[in-house]
């Protein structure tokens, strides 16, 4: 595969052979699984240093992007582990987005590492909705050794919402997640016999109510599961209409031809659709997600 645009951060010679170690040096070949396991202990975790900044690497705006991206939507870079550059694969130009654990630069608040694209969002009129289309590749996912902080988010859907009747503040985040497609590992065995990511097993985190985060504010429901690098069509489309005379905000996703349809609790508290797609969170490890043939629809009634 040959680079065809790069906004690259410069690294050492001695970087270059710590990624080469990390990466293998053969991380996209799918062909090298001789045994799956149902694992993802700690011991099998793939780990790289607290400081996860390349040398010179730290940008100063998160919009740092390359020129005419392949790939929709404003960018939003908070990790100096990697920039957002694109490489060929197959028929496809694949933007990549690549982060690390410790390696949000931006934040202070223990906010996690992303590099994300949002695209604009719709109102809430009946009718309204956005939908992105495109094709990922998953290489590799965080890892921070127990299931609950495993995975990596590959895209949202968002949107912000009202107040509760006679409510003096809102619920949750100023700008919430509604729900969130999380790829968690499933680890086997290449022919060399190490131990790496051979699947993904894909969920929605989905709110239970407006403004929900956490454990209790949040469910895992389990899609499907995705091989290693193997290109996968995605749509989403996030918007309002009506079943039975009834204001309905739905999330419905189509994740390898399979459809996957979600209405959001309390539609009447909706005010708009939005989405967001890349890499975001990582509590261990590295993830490496890639993004192709991406389009965007909005319709604002």
């Amino acid at each position: 595969m040959k680079t065809l645009k790069t906004n690259y951060k410069l690294t050492s010679i001695a970087s270059i052979m710590t990624l080469c170690t990390l990466f293998s040096c053969n991380v996209d070949n799918d062909d090298t699984v001789l045994q799956v396991e149902n694992s993802t202990s700690a011991a099998t975790a793939r780990r790289v240093p607290l400081d996860n900044c390349s040398q010179g690497g730290r940008n100063t705006v998160r919009t740092l992007d390359v020129a005419n991206a392949v790939n929709h939507g404003k960018i939003d870079d908070r990790s100096c582990y990697s920039n957002y550059h694109e490489i060929k694969h197959g028929p496809f130009t694949f933007g990549n987005y690549n982060i690390a654990v410790n390696s949000n630069h931006f934040d202070t608040n223990g906010l996690q590492p992303r590099i994300e694209r949002s695209l604009n969002r719709s109102n809430n009129n009946v009718g309204s909705y956005v939908q992105f289309n495109g094709v990922f590749r998953i290489l590799e996912v965080g890892d921070a050794g127990n299931d609950k902080d495993n995975g990596t988010y590959i895209a949202q859907a968002k949107g912000k919402h009202s107040k509760r009747p006679g409510a003096s503040t809102n619920d949750g985040s100023p700008d919430p997640a509604i729900c969130l497609f999380i790829a968690k590992p499933v680890y086997g065995v290449d022919k060399q016999g190490r131990t790496t990511q051979v699947s993904f097993n894909i969920y929605r985190e989905q709110i239970k109510t407006r403004g929900g985060s956490g454990v209790s504010g949040r469910e895992l429901v389990f899609l499907k599961n995705i091989k290693k690098g193997h290109p996968t069509a995605f749509e989403l489309s996030v918007g309002f209409r009506t079943s039975n005379g009834q204001k309905v905000h739905y999330a419905n996703a189509k994740i390898g031809g399979q459809n996957f349809f979600w209405n959001i609790p309390e539609a009447t508290r909706g005010l708009q659709s939005g989405i967001r797609y890349g890499a975001y969170r990582v509590k261990g490890g590295l993830a490496r997600i890639q993004w192709a043939n991406t389009k965007f629809v909005r319709v604002n009634k």
